[in-house]
């Protein structure tokens, strides 16, 4: 067990990443999680006793990359729809204000016994980064149109296309 001192050190955000990062590591089937799962995962590890009520807050806002920061700034977090959130990861959109801020803890930060969470993220953020063209819907398109000028240049397409302008 964690001495008090470290307790009171460890950030809330870090309990926040752990709590995720172990939900997803649990169920990778699951694309993301219920705000109330990631606090009672987060409660249920007992990172901090007592269990902080700001972990609640910071699932909600401080660490929701695609959120105005108010007043947290973290990147932790994406919400990908109502209520449900999962780890940020790298070519997710996010919010400008919150350029350049933390998205894991420090490894230095991790108690003992979770510090392999960090290989794991990185292999699962670039798991899912390398198939983020296939699930976005605008880039899937990539290509579906080269059969309108399959027969001819680009350009004489375009000059074809215009015609008539005036």
């Amino acid at each position: 067990m964690a001495s008090t001192a470290t307790q009171t050190a460890r950030k809330v955000a870090d309990e926040v990443w752990i709590a995720t990062a172990l939900l997803h590591r649990e169920h990778p089937e699951a694309l993301d999680f219920a705000i109330e799962e990631i606090v009672q995962r987060a409660k249920r590890e007992g990172l901090h006793k007592p269990f902080r009520r700001g972990v609640y807050v910071h699932v909600i806002q401080h660490c929701v990359a695609n959120r105005p920061p108010n007043p947290g700034r973290y990147r932790i977090l994406f919400e990908t729809g109502p209520g449900r959130r999962r780890l940020f990861r790298k070519g997710d959109s996010y919010h400008p204000d919150r350029e350049g801020a933390k998205i894991t803890p420090e490894l230095e930060d991790l108690p003992y016994g979770y510090t392999g969470l960090f290989s794991w993220y990185r292999d699962w953020s670039a798991a899912a980064t390398g198939n983020a063209s296939i699930d976005d819907p605008l880039l899937s398109l990539r290509g579906s149109g080269k059969h309108l000028w399959a027969d001819e240049h680009a350009d004489d397409y375009v000059r074809r296309l215009r015609e008539g302008w005036e």
